[in-house]
């Protein structure tokens, strides 16, 4: 069974305010009810003989297996990384400028790829090719690359700002940029 992470809006989360902060809490919550589901009925009653590529009960399972984990793992990387206002250290600042040349490169990349996608924008490391990529996922599970591994990880699906932004998304997605918690990033690379 999976267990929820009790975050707790503090002050130091500025990107968004303590509703707004909230209400995304109850939907990361709806994921870990909604992973814990599939697992119980995975276990207990999979009806794998029934299953097949076109329509099966087993299919819907595996399907809604891999969107509910993924809607867990990153909504916990995302509220793990938001909260700070300092800038990353050296060690950090090194890291990211070996593979974008400049953290003003990453930075701006990094933003298009926010404004570009329709669910999240993760820096993530890439074991295949050895590097840090800024990748675009229009779904909690679909766009992500086979071994990698998520370093940074931004919510942009609307219900993370709305309440609060409305259509303003841009606007969420610069103070995002101001409101890293590089400590938790860097614990993900060393």
């Amino acid at each position: 069974m999976i267990e929820k992470i009790n975050f707790v809006y503090t002050d130091d989360i500025t990107v968004v305010n303590k509703e707004q902060f909230d209400v995304h809490i109850i939907l990361y919550e709806g994921y870990v009810d909604a992973i814990n589901r599939i697992d119980r009925e995975l276990r207990d009653k999979p009806d794998r003989e029934n299953a097949n590529a076109t329509v099966s009960g087993y299919r819907e399972l595996k399907r809604g297996e891999t969107y509910a984990l993924d809607g867990v793992i990153l909504h916990e990387l995302y509220f793990d990384n938001i909260g700070g206002s300092s800038q990353p250290d050296q060690t950090m600042r090194k890291y990211i400028e070996k593979y974008f040349v400049s953290m003003e490169n990453w930075s701006e990349d990094f933003v298009a790829t926010a404004r570009a996608s329709r669910g999240w924008a993760v820096l993530c490391f890439d074991q295949r090719s050895d590097r840090l990529r800024n990748i675009s996922l229009d779904s909690h599970d679909l766009g992500n690359i086979a071994y990698s591994a998520p370093i940074l990880v931004l919510d942009v699906y609307e219900h993370a700002y709305f309440l609060q932004y409305a259509n303003r998304k841009n606007e969420y997605i610069d103070n995002f940029m101001k409101n890293i918690r590089w400590e938790a990033v860097k614990r993900r690379i060393f």
